[in-house]
């Protein structure tokens, strides 16, 4: 299937899905709000994010916006054959600013998809479109050498995520703690963990939200925007892949049961009654 590049401007609300392509967005006008399975923030003009093929993604657009979004299925031409290797950009989700060059490649790449190509010609262009910018994507992305002869210090970088579980947690916020580039960072840090920054970010989460489910009667709603979902839905979703439950579930699972005994006391305006947020 080919490569499809589209403009669009985003809605104020927030939506949310997963696909089974893989996906670039760059802000052109404006800003949007993405989160992808825990990890985001808002995205400012030239700068965009990538979001892997069945990810669950939340977005929104901010006042007059305007998206350049490239839908890549794993079969279309800008990822097979001899542009194959560019399928690693999507190997964990991502966010990055587009430099001076690439800023001047984009401004190319609309007025190519301005011209009035005849329809058999439209798909095979945006493919090379689509393959260009991935290309010098990975080019800027891409692993640096000699990532995995550094360590890092997980102990500050756990207690700084600890600290801000419920703002918008970037790789840059992380990198910054180590004094290293995003690219490098995210290397070393999967060198070291096996996990990238964005799955490590949102096991922490999970495991916050998990315990506060089960040692407080905080309402969910509450819990996942302590913890840094974009709301009970996202929490929710998340909880189910990760521990085969929901929230709601596993605190109905870890009521205590009502003995004999205090079945037959008398029962008050409440009594008999869990209430589950």
């Amino acid at each position: 299937m080919p490569s499809i590049i589209r403009q669009i401007p985003l809605a104020s609300a927030t939506h949310h899905h997963s696909h089974d392509f893989h996906q670039i967005v760059i802000t052109l006008r404006g800003s949007s709000e993405f989160e992808i399975e825990g990890l985001g923030g808002r995205v400012n003009a030239f700068s965009g994010c990538i979001v892997p093929a069945n990810h669950e993604h939340y977005y929104s657009g901010n006042g007059h916006n305007r998206q350049l979004i490239l839908d890549l299925p794993e079969d279309a031409p800008a990822l097979t054959g001899e542009n194959r290797e560019l399928v690693a950009l999507f190997d964990a989700p991502r966010f990055f600013a587009l430099d001076n060059a690439l800023r001047h490649y984009l401004a190319f790449m609309e007025s190519e998809l301005a011209q009035d190509f005849d329809t058999s010609d439209v798909s095979f262009q945006q493919d090379r479109l689509a393959a260009t910018l991935l290309g010098s994507l990975k080019a800027r992305l891409g692993t640096t050498q000699g990532a995995a002869q550094q360590r890092l210090d997980l102990s500050r970088i756990d207690r700084f995520i600890r600290q801000h579980l419920a703002d918008e947690l970037r790789v840059a916020d992380l990198a910054r703690l180590a004094c290293l580039s995003e690219a490098h960072f995210s290397d070393c840090f999967r060198a070291q963990t096996g996990l990238s920054p964005w799955q490590y970010v949102k096991r922490q989460r999970l495991h916050a939200a998990r315990q506060l489910i089960l040692q407080s009667r905080l309402p969910l709603t509450d819990i996942a925007i302590q913890t840094g979902f974009a709301n009970q839905s996202a929490l929710s979703h998340a909880f189910r892949r990760s521990y085969g439950l929901s929230p709601r579930k596993l605190r109905q699972c870890d009521a205590p049961p009502v003995t004999a005994n205090a079945s037959k006391r008398p029962l008050g305006p409440l009594a008999g009654q869990q209430k589950l947020h």
